[in-house]
């Protein structure tokens, strides 16, 4: 039994417009039928134009006319679109086109659901059309429907009367009505010839960010496969090339943030993306949904990087022998949702007086900012330091109250109520008529040192964090300070100024004690940058305590050495700890000298 849809000599290959999985059929169906001529649902009254623009793919161009009540037309050619395939390889193979549909104005804007195109990919063309069939073979037509579908009909039977094999590919919506016309003799429906004032316009290139109707990125891969990977990948899929997308605004937001999503965020990603798609009727999430299933498993800035990386199209220029043509899709009147990215930007509260808010700047020309960061004479940006020191502070008045908690004791109620009742204790022993109270004991000593690991970097052969650095404090309000980051240089966000992201870092107080632990040949027994920060932590505490926050506890050998000098070690996991807090302080600057400070505050947000 064929599963494919034919009347006589022609073979009908109904689609989903713009959607790159009917884009493939038609390739498919096309190469396996062999025809002699190729019928689009376009009008005849467009056909040159259209030609035209099929013939500078992969250029992006506009087919633009008025209608007599004044308003504007504009289809888009794109590579993905079924129809576009068909006239392409018909130009390709030396085919005639037949452009049979009726060139109509006012014809309504029909937003009616369609099943996951996804879907083709996994039953197949056939069995897909035929569901659609089968639920819509009764719907009521239109007049402006019932008259594009005779006249198709009727350039279909003339066709058809040749003799020869005909290509048909026509929108999924008209494929009932198409197939009742056929089976009864159509004549000729009167319509419209030629279009006054149809024009040819190509698309602006940050135009094909917005108005494309696949993903640029999925519309970028296709042109690629026609053109390139036919031979070599049998097909696309949409899933696979999303699944790259994230992978490569991983690698983005890695090299321009140096911040990396951590395995869950990916899952999280996935799931939220899936769901997403799932309560509004679709098998797989559409450009939108992944861009804000991005912004909830990450930030704004890794969903800007997906959606950067997502709406490149490579091919489109600014410049064109064509007039040249910026749509939104307001234009094109497309379902688009607004997203706004809200990128590490200053926010002001609404007051009754305007306050003026300086733009932002940029660099004139790329790498003007990095030429201008030497590296010899560097310093740190004072309100980050504020910040991390007061986290310092914080994290050792944390390990005070959680190391007393632990001393307490629970007793049953003497003479004193203590610190009061133990509620817990007290109900768990409701049945012996007992009264359980809480006895706190202090807690013997002070904590000195602090060292925060957000990644161990144990990948010697990859360092992701290989500057290491020993900063001294500029007053007795600072500590001194050693860390493990990226590196300085790399991403720059003003003129001298750096952007860096801590691995590790250590604080122990009071300043100016410290040599550079990095190069002190006590701490080479070391096996690892976290160890290396945690025992030089160890030795320069003036306490007897030292905090460890990491997300795996310190190794027994590292316990034994500081049981040896004195020391102890309260570890914290570091999940315990609010991610959003970790993220601010992880990142800071790297100044090029002190008299960068006077103007940094204008490029950075404290």
């Amino acid at each position: 039994m064929k599963h494919l849809i034919e009347w006589q000599n022609i073979r009908i290959v109904p689609v989903l417009h713009n959607r790159m999985e009917f884009a493939l059929e038609v390739r498919r169906q096309f190469d396996e039928f062999k025809p002699a001529h190729v019928a689009v649902e376009y009008p005849t009254t467009l056909a040159d134009l259209i030609i035209r623009a099929v013939k500078r793919l992969p250029l992006l161009s506009t087919v633009h006319y008025r209608e007599s009540d004044g308003t504007f037309v504009y289809l888009l050619v794109e590579p993905t679109d079924g129809q576009v395939e068909a006239v392409r390889l018909a130009l390709e193979q030396a085919l005639p086109v037949n452009f049979i549909d009726r060139d109509m104005e006012g014809y309504p804007l029909d937003r009616s659901p369609m099943p996951d195109p996804y879907a083709v990919t996994k039953i197949g063309h056939y069995v897909y059309c035929q569901a659609y069939l089968k639920t819509l073979k009764d719907r009521p037509s239109s007049t402006e429907d019932t008259l594009r579908e005779r006249t198709m009909a009727h350039h279909l039977q003339k066709l058809n009367a040749s003799g020869e094999k005909v290509f048909f590919v026509c929108g999924l919506y008209h494929l009932p009505g198409v197939l009742r016309m056929l089976e009864l003799p159509q004549t000729e429906v009167i319509g419209r010839r030629r279009r006054e004032g149809a024009g040819l316009a190509h698309l602006y290139a940050d135009s094909s960010r917005e108005v494309m109707t696949e993903m640029p990125l999925l519309a970028a891969a296709y042109e690629r496969f026609r053109s390139e990977g036919a031979a070599k990948e049998p097909r696309l899929d949409r899933l696979k090339i999303q699944n790259e997308l994230i992978a490569l605004a991983r690698r983005s937001h890695w090299n321009n943030s140096k911040e990396e999503l951590t395995p869950s965020q990916v899952r999280v990603l996935h799931k939220f993306a899936r769901n997403y798609a799932l309560i509004t009727g679709a098998l797989v999430p559409n450009f939108y949904q992944l861009v804000v299933a991005a912004r909830g498993a990450a930030d704004d800035n890794f969903a800007y990087e997906l959606w950067d990386k997502g709406s490149e199209y490579p091919w489109q220029t600014e410049t064109s022998e064509l007039p040249v043509m910026r749509l939104s899709g307001e234009d094109l009147f497309l379902d688009q949702k607004r997203i706004k990215f809200h990128r590490r930007l200053k926010t002001f509260r609404r007051r009754l007086v305007p306050v003026p808010v300086k733009k932002k700047v940029r660099e004139k020309v790329p790498g003007e900012w990095k030429k201008s960061f030497d590296g010899f004479t560097i310093c740190s940006y004072p309100p980050e330091d504020v910040v991390i020191e007061g986290y310092g502070r914080h994290l050792q008045e944390k390990a005070v109250r959680i190391k007393t908690e632990e001393n307490a004791r629970i007793v049953p109620f003497v003479s004193s109520m203590m610190e009061g009742i133990d509620i817990r204790e007290t109900v768990r022993n409701w049945a012996k008529g007992e009264i359980y109270v809480r006895e706190a004991r202090p807690f013997r000593g002070k904590v000195g040192s602090v060292v925060v690991i957000f990644e161990p970097d144990l990948d010697k052969d990859k360092e992701s964090f290989p500057w290491k650095v020993t900063w001294l404090g500029e007053h007795e309000q600072e500590s001194d300070m050693a860390f493990y980051s990226t590196p300085a240089g790399e991403v720059m966000d003003g003129p001298g100024i750096s952007s860096c992201q801590y691995g590790g870092f250590m604080l122990t107080y009071p300043p100016l004690r410290v040599f550079d632990i990095w190069k002190d040949p006590f701490f080479d027994m070391a096996r690892n940058k976290p160890e290396r920060l945690l025992m030089a932590a160890v030795d320069y505490s003036l306490e007897k305590h030292v905090v460890y926050v990491a997300a795996n506890p310190p190794s027994g050998w590292c316990h034994s050495l500081a049981a040896r000098l004195g020391k102890k070690i309260i570890y914290l996991p570091i999940g315990t700890f609010s991610p959003v807090t970790l993220k601010k302080i992880r990142r800071f600057h790297v100044l090029s000298g002190h008299h960068v400070r006077k103007y940094a505050k204008q490029f950075l947000s404290t």
